[in-house]
């Protein structure tokens, strides 16, 4: 922070008596010093900031902070207050106040200074000698990090103070359908940081939308751990930190392991500088923006799927309810905008159709549009979905939205790399960027890819309802495999959205594929719920309670449910409830079962066409599952072979 502060921009007799007066004192330091043109425009910029979240922090400390026009090089500006200052921290009001400007669009500035200087005010030690230090340029000096904060003995008490202080951490969990796994991994986080001694807080990004970290916190966290399947949302708050970016599933399973490489990259030192309009850099941004193309790409498929099964679920609902009240026939009524009838249940099973077609002609743009965003962020959501649109108006159907989601964000990321001149900054991502994106991804489209795709397309779709006999039943098996082989994860989401695609133009033969991926879906869970209850002794106290709820979870379609066990005993659950759901994808596809729903489990049974032998398709595959899981973990037993299985230590796995 050599050039940002100076000091004639330190005041270490602020007199201000409020929050709003202390910026005003700070400020007009800038404009003496050229780096504000406007005062009142900056403090305006000041005050929304503050507005939106207050800015102090524990330990006596206030952080106003913002990016405006008015603003012509980052700037930092020092008060201190023998008073204090309420800047709305728990504990009190703020002896030490730091007034950080950026300029407009610079926000890998802004926050490259607010997070390396919360990390410096963590230090008992930079804390002190700021409040003992009475010359502003020694102050100045301090703050740039060019002198001692401290005399050796009041280091070595820093550093004693700073021992007793826990280590802090920051993390993220996501999924691309935001239901089970997210909060299973926080869960899995939380309960192995509370075992270390660590504070940890988790922002689930699940489907119920996120609630975001307090600002305060991510600026004290030590290291940041990203657990998720799916792009994590406005990534240029936890710049300027260690991040330890993995999956989803390794949140669940491994978190002792992610704390610690959290710990090992906050000693080194490591930090990263993430934008939300761009890629990330730095020496800790290694994760994912290094990872193998194919584990990225994955991740930018499940984006674009997360986004899209909320339409699903809404459309195909309604859709199968006014199939139920209406019969088939109904697809064809009148709009219901030109004739409505009150009492008449056609009319409302018309209603029903008619707005869950609605939901579903966003599927494949949804699915473009936030393959986009999950490859280059805001500024592909216009391009993407264009190009969904396109891919729709061509016939190209999922293939196309796939397709030009993936394109979309590709060009984006090229034009993302052009460097420009500061003055374009701002109008990028709103204008520039979508404008040019959406001329390309169109043209690409309409005139390139779009006739092979929409080929593809028809030919995919005509195999599906061609389906028959053992062919189809050989398809039952791949994807009760599929389903059953991660449980929620990569495979699994591959096949969902493989089933859930073809609802976006439902033939016969995609409706029998949408039966057999949630029908096998449904058997892990089942199955251990069955077999802790048939076969208690084989499993722990905590997987006999986990058993308990599999039940819920196995009938809702939640295959999740089942990863305690596979997580405990891999080798022996995994291989048993991949047959069982290989045997009910088989006896789905062979009944002819059907399904318009994408989720529901059992509650959605009486919209299934051939719905007892759905259920006793399901029945088979966790008979199946069950009778195998027990027999493997029965033939297990200790090396003297006294004790049983469930009396052996199991390591605890959230649920």
């Amino acid at each position: 922070m050599s050039e940002l502060i100076t000091a004639e921009l330190v005041d270490l007799e602020l007199s201000a008596e409020t929050k709003s007066a202390a910026a005003r004192y700070l400020a007009e330091r800038m404009v003496t010093a050229g780096r504000v043109t406007d005062l009142d425009g900056f403090l305006a910029d000041v005050a929304a900031r503050e507005a939106q979240m207050p800015t102090g922090l524990d330990g006596g400390i206030g952080i106003p902070h913002c990016r405006s026009e008015h603003v012509t090089e980052p700037t930092l500006a020092f008060g201190r207050s023998a008073r204090g200052i309420d800047f709305g921290a728990a504990d009190g009001p703020a002896d030490l106040v730091f007034l950080i400007a950026a300029p407009a669009g610079a926000d890998d500035d802004h926050l490259t200074i607010l997070s390396s200087l919360a990390r410096r005010l963590m230090d008992p030690g930079f804390t002190g000698a700021l409040r003992a230090e009475g010359d502003p340029s020694a102050a100045a000096a301090l703050i740039r990090g060019e002198e001692a904060p401290a005399p050796a003995e009041a280091a070595a008490e820093a550093q004693d103070a700073s021992a007793d202080e826990p280590f802090r951490i920051v993390a993220v969990t996501s999924c691309p359908t935001g239901i089970a796994h997210t909060y299973m991994a926080a869960e899995s986080l939380e309960a192995a940081a509370r075992a270390e001694g660590v504070v940890i807080s988790v922002e689930t990004q699940g489907s119920a939308g996120f609630q975001r970290l307090d600002p305060s916190v991510v600026a004290a966290a030590d290291a940041v751990i990203w657990a998720h399947d799916v792009e994590v949302r406005e990534k240029a708050r936890f710049s300027g930190k260690p991040v330890v970016d993995t999956g989803v599933k390794a949140g669940i399973n491994r978190p002792a392991e992610l704390i610690a490489e959290a710990r090992r990259k906050a000693e080194r030192g490591e930090t990263s500088r993430f934008s939300d309009a761009g890629a990330d850099t730095g020496a800790g941004a290694s994760g994912r923006s290094s990872a193998h193309f194919g584990v990225r790409l994955r991740t930018y498929l499940m984006s674009g799927v997360s986004y899209m099964v909320p339409f699903v679920a809404a459309g195909g609902l309604l859709i199968a309810l006014s199939f139920a009240i209406g019969g088939y026939e109904i697809a064809s009524a009148p709009s219901v905008a030109e004739h409505f009838a009150w009492g008449e249940a056609n009319s409302w099973a018309a209603l029903l159709n008619q707005i869950g077609g609605a939901a579903f002609g966003f599927l494949v743009p949804v699915l473009a549009g936030y393959i986009a965003y999950g490859m280059a962020d805001r500024p592909a959501l216009v391009p993407g979905f264009v190009g969904g649109a396109i891919a729709l108006t061509i016939n190209a159907g999922f293939l196309g939205g796939l397709v030009a989601g993936l394109l979309a964000g590709a060009v984006v990321m090229a034009i993302q790399r052009v460097k420009v001149h500061p003055t374009l900054r701002g109008i990028m991502p709103v204008l520039v960027i979508p404008l040019l994106a959406s001329i390309t991804v169109g043209f690409l489209m309409f005139v390139v890819v779009g006739k092979p795709i929409a080929s593809l397309q028809k030919a995919l779709t005509d195999g599906l309802n061609g389906l028959s006999g053992s062919n189809a039943v050989i398809l039952g098996v791949v994807l009760g495999l599929m389903m059953c082989f991660d449980m929620g994860g990569p495979l699994n989401k591959v096949a969902y959205a493989f089933a859930v695609g073809g609802l976006a133009d439902p033939t016969d033969g995609s409706l029998k594929v949408m039966a057999a991926v949630m029908a096998a879906g449904m058997v892990p869970p089942l199955a251990m719920a069955l077999a802790t209850t048939v076969r208690g002794r084989l499993f722990t106290r905590t997987e006999r309670e986990n058993g308990r709820a599999a039940w819920v979870l196995g009938a809702s379609f939640i295959s999740e449910g089942a990863i305690p066990f596979a997580a405990a005993d891999p080798l022996r659950v995994i291989p048993s409830v991949m047959a069982g759901g290989a045997v009910t994808g088989a006896l789905s596809m062979a009944f002819g079962a059907t399904l318009r729903a994408p989720h529901g489990g059992v509650f959605v049974v009486p919209l299934i066409g051939q719905p007892f032998l759905y259920l006793l398709a399901i029945a088979a595959g966790t008979a199946v599952a069950t009778a195998l899981v027990v027999v493997l973990k029965g033939l297990r037993r200790s090396p003297e072979g006294a004790a049983p299985v469930a009396d052996e230590p199991k390591v605890p796995v959230a649920a």
